[in-house]
């Protein structure tokens, strides 16, 4: 398997709080990761710092064989090489939606007007979104506004999606939209890391879950291992409690 991300011996604080502990876990091409555990412990951390929103306070980030961490590394051009899909949708209202998907291209890829709105167009197809080029974010559900912003991630056609609990702020009955929508792009051979609390989603997806606790990777495996046998008392509580809500 080819290694797109390596990150060894990752660690994070805010101040006295140490939130990452000396993380270490790789991410092949082609691979579903489901990083899952409780609030607080860690997982929208890690993954803000694979995408440098957070800085991470020691450890390397090897991409591509190089540490981006290094000071002489173009993070800017790294960015572009990583999808991003947050909560809550961070999407342009005073744009349509066309348009919220062709921004980034224009802006940072450089592409032109043409190639922009080509590429915005297909993965808008893919989303199902592509009737609704000309609203507005207002005019749609939550469960569409997630489907476009993840439609402009992969307009950025990047090697790595990443998504930060991307249905955690929808009403349950568009929950199912958007995970669908996940579930083909993993189908067609996408990169994914996802933090996640959808169980079901999780074991049916994943090539590999990873169960974060107080800082730390406690137990990682396949999802079958992960939620048939559990090896950690940690990862057993947490499941068992889960999975009676």
């Amino acid at each position: 398997m080819e290694n797109l991300i390596e990150i060894q011996h990752l660690s994070k604080s805010f101040g006295e709080h140490k939130v990452l502990k000396d993380i270490d876990f790789t991410v092949n091409k082609g691979e579903v990761i489901c990083i899952i555990g409780s609030s607080g412990s860690g997982k929208s951390t890690l993954l803000r710092c694979v995408n440098l929103l957070e800085k991470p306070s020691g450890g390397q980030i090897i991409y591509n064989g190089e540490n981006i961490l290094d000071d002489k590394h173009d993070l800017f051009k790294y960015r572009t090489k990583l999808g991003m899909v947050f909560q809550q949708f961070n999407l342009f209202d005073n744009y349509n939606i066309l348009d919220n998907c062709m921004v980034g291209q224009l802006k940072v890829l450089k592409r032109t007007k043409d190639e922009a709105r080509e590429v915005a167009l297909k993965y808008l197809k893919t989303v199902g979104m592509a009737q609704f080029i000309n609203a507005k974010p207002r005019q749609l559900s939550g469960g569409q506004k997630q489907r476009v912003a993840i439609a402009r991630a992969l307009s950025m056609e990047p090697d790595v999606m990443l998504f930060d609990e991307p249905t955690s702020a929808l009403d349950p009955e568009m929950v199912g939209e958007v995970l669908k929508v996940m579930k083909e792009l993993a189908g067609m051979g996408l990169t994914m890391l996802i933090v996640t609390h959808e169980m079901g989603f999780a074991k049916d997806v994943a090539d590999r879950v990873v169960f974060m606790d107080q800082g730390v990777i406690a137990e990682e495996g396949k999802p079958e291992d992960i939620f048939n046998n559990p090896k950690h008392e940690r990862t057993r509580e947490f499941l068992s409690r889960v999975l009676e809500n």
